[in-house]
């Protein structure tokens, strides 16, 4: 006890904390059941803390401890480990996995497949179902189709079947509902493919969406209480006078990087579409190159774009190049959190290609986001569709807690150089 007490100080309480925030992204639902990706997550996580820490250790003016750092680091790597082994170990195994059903053989039950089969999803898919003559024992994505709706019932219960996912676009005939209900009524649970779709990748299925589901589920969902509008916007004021001081310490060093490597400008300005589709002007550090390239759908940001320079690169895979935008949170413009604001002109090109596009409007952009987290920059339209079903994703989910999750993952990316 002396010896803690004597030899520790104070900030060393304080390494568990920065542990947790650093293994933020390895809870990701598409990492935390498989192995490899836990223990690479791990693995990077622990790297990134020795790093950070002997940046401190050699830049720091006092002694600090190296032992116990390295002792807790090692640690606390450790027993991640064995802790994340044995919960993948039992709760991945088939005694924890619950067979499940499919039923509708067409597009949107193909898409279910797709996706079960994409991630370590915790089913056990038996087969599917259809009234489609033609489908009677055709495979699909490696899954039979057992038979029709007549069937369903047998089947299940032959096949010991908890759950079913109704994957039916379009009218459902009414004798297919009675069955539905009917085996609802021995304990099996009925879930809709959007909503089996929204658990297993934490966004919304826009290309699988009618009208009506809109209105019922994402609209009405989608309203959020007086109490998250007001304390998002004191999340928003304390962060944004937060980050604009910050700002204030990082802008000479930055200013200095780009103006050195490429001269004038340093920042860069820009309409972009805000809530409601208002415009309003973006402030960014710039990363790219001065050109005189008028822009448009097909010079989207990519991935590795040759436009950016070296510098701006580093200033993207840490954020630092969006730190202006908490001037614009602080004007109200932005959120702390929410969708990308994107370019005015391809949101009118974007609203004629894909569903429902319109809807990510429907709250203020965002310096991150849950898309943010989940996808690097859409370089065309598919890719866009992803970004939006996160987007619709978190503003019919959003909470205050979920809003915190996104900033620490947020937190953790800057940290680990993981920026998009």
């Amino acid at each position: 006890m002396v010896f803690i007490q004597q030899r520790l100080q104070n900030w060393f309480y304080l390494l568990p904390i920065v542990w947790l925030i650093l293994l933020v992204d390895s809870y990701d639902s598409r990492i935390s059941n498989d192995r490899k990706k836990t223990f690479r997550s791990i693995m990077v996580s622990a790297l990134i803390g020795a790093v950070i820490y002997l940046v401190i250790y050699f830049a720091s003016d006092q002694s600090l401890p190296r032992r116990g750092v390295a002792a807790f680091l090692g640690s606390a790597f450790l027993l991640t480990i064995a802790w994340r082994a044995l919960y993948i170990g039992i709760f991945s195994g088939e005694r924890f996995m619950h067979s499940v059903m499919i039923v509708g053989a067409g597009e949107t039950g193909r898409a279910m497949v797709d996706v079960i089969n994409s991630i370590k999803a915790p089913y056990k898919l038996v087969g599917l179902i259809d009234d489609d003559l033609d489908k009677q024992n055709e495979l699909i994505g490696g899954y039979k189709v057992l038979g029709n709706t007549e069937q369903l019932n047998v089947i299940a219960e032959s096949n010991d079947v908890s759950e079913i996912i109704v994957a039916i676009s379009g009218r459902m005939l009414p004798s297919t509902f009675q069955t539905l209900i009917e085996a609802q009524e021995t304990g099996i649970t009925i879930t809709r493919m959007p909503v089996a779709y929204e658990d297993l990748l934490e966004r919304v299925p826009v290309e699988y969406l009618e009208a009506d589901w809109i209105l019922r589920s994402f609209v009405d969902e989608s309203r959020v209480s007086a109490f998250y509008n007001i304390s998002s916007r004191v999340l928003d004021f304390i962060g944004g006078l937060v980050g604009v001081v910050g700002l204030i310490i990082i802008y000479p060093l930055i200013a200095l990087g780009i103006f050195i490597e490429s001269g004038r400008p340093i920042t860069f300005q820009q309409t972009r579409a805000g809530k409601g589709g208002i415009p309003f002007t973006i402030l960014k550090f710039r990363t790219m190159y001065v050109t005189d390239e008028p822009g448009g759908v097909d010079t989207m940001t990519k991935e590795d774009d040759d436009r950016v320079t070296p510098f701006g690169r580093i200033l993207r895979k840490t954020h630092l190049d969006e730190t202006l935008q908490f001037i614009n949170v602080l004007r109200g413009d932005m959120s702390l959190v929410g969708p990308r604001p994107e370019l005015p002109r391809l949101v009118d090109y974007f609203q004629e290609h894909i569903p429902f596009y319109r809807a990510r409007l429907l709250v203020k952009p965002g310096i991150t986001g849950w898309s943010q987290n989940h996808i690097s920059y859409a370089a065309n339209i598919q890719e866009t569709v992803i970004k939006l079903e996160y987007d619709l994703y978190y503003i019919k989910h959003r909470t205050l807690l979920m809003d915190i999750g996104i900033m620490l993952r947020t937190f953790a990316n800057v940290l680990g150089f993981r920026g998009r």
